[in-house]
């Protein structure tokens, strides 16, 4: 599952898009508890929200 993906099932489920990245994160985690998303899936949707975390010196 690519993050456009999850981004667009969170779209469906919320009504709007995440405002912040951490809402994004919560929707993941939740996923994952809930058994929509395999452990593969879950690490590779962090791995890419991390990257859009502008990162501090």
């Amino acid at each position: 599952m690519l993050l456009e993906d999850i981004i667009q099932r969170f779209n469906s489920d919320q009504n709007h898009n995440p405002l912040h990245v951490a809402e994004l994160h919560n929707y993941i985690k939740k996923s994952y508890i809930l058994g929509e998303l395999s452990i593969v899936e879950y690490k590779k949707l962090l791995s890419e929200i991390d990257k859009l975390i502008p990162k501090s010196a």
